[in-house]
């Protein structure tokens, strides 16, 4: 989520160039097919997090208390596969993958440390800090730059240009994906 307003958004103005292109290239100049997939924030950039859950605070940028769509990687890669699957359709079309359900910071910590059996709570920071944090980590200023627009830019007010519905939702919960993903993640990285 966040192609659709083509900049702005960090490294997810990346996203909106491949869909500029491949709809340039693929579907007006070759006349093939496309669809672009718009996805909620990924279960597992929660692996990124490792150390912060076990410390039992993940520091974030967004509010902590507004919610915004997760979604696991496999239910992406459902969706695209029912996509490909699909005959008799051409042209671009664009498809949103929220997830089971719209969760903050707190619903999303909440249901991990339920998972954990411990409390993790999210600790919201300004940009300054959290440029400063990721400098401290010997990340590049581009880069930097480019993960804090992802959260600047989708914390602005941003509404995905395709409402939840009942097509755009998925069926893993945050929960069923900790238990199997992330819980194993923790005990063999610590």
């Amino acid at each position: 989520m966040g192609a659709e307003l083509r900049k702005g958004a960090g490294e997810i103005d990346g996203l909106a160039r491949v869909e500029e292109a491949l709809d340039r290239i693929v579907a007006d100049d070759i006349g093939l097919a496309v669809t672009h997939l718009r996805c909620g924030c990924f279960f597992s950039n929660l692996l990124f997090e490792l150390d912060a859950i076990r410390s039992g605070t993940v520091t974030v940028l967004l509010p902590t208390d507004e919610p915004f769509a997760w979604v696991a990687p496999a239910g992406i890669a459902m969706v695209a596969a029912s996509l490909l699957l699909r005959t008799g359709w051409s042209g671009r079309r664009v498809q949103a993958v929220h997830g089971p359900e719209d969760l903050s910071w707190d619903d999303a910590l909440a249901v991990v440390g339920d998972v954990l059996g411990r409390t993790v709570t999210a600790h919201r920071v300004g940009d300054d800090d959290m440029r400063a944090t990721l400098a401290d980590a010997g990340m590049s200023r581009a880069r930097a730059e480019a993960i804090i627009g992802m959260s600047a830019g989708l914390r602005e007010g941003f509404v995905p240009e395709q409402p939840r519905t009942p097509v755009t939702t998925t069926d893993t919960t945050l929960g069923a994906w900790a238990w199997a993903e992330l819980r194993p993640a923790l005990k063999s990285a610590g």
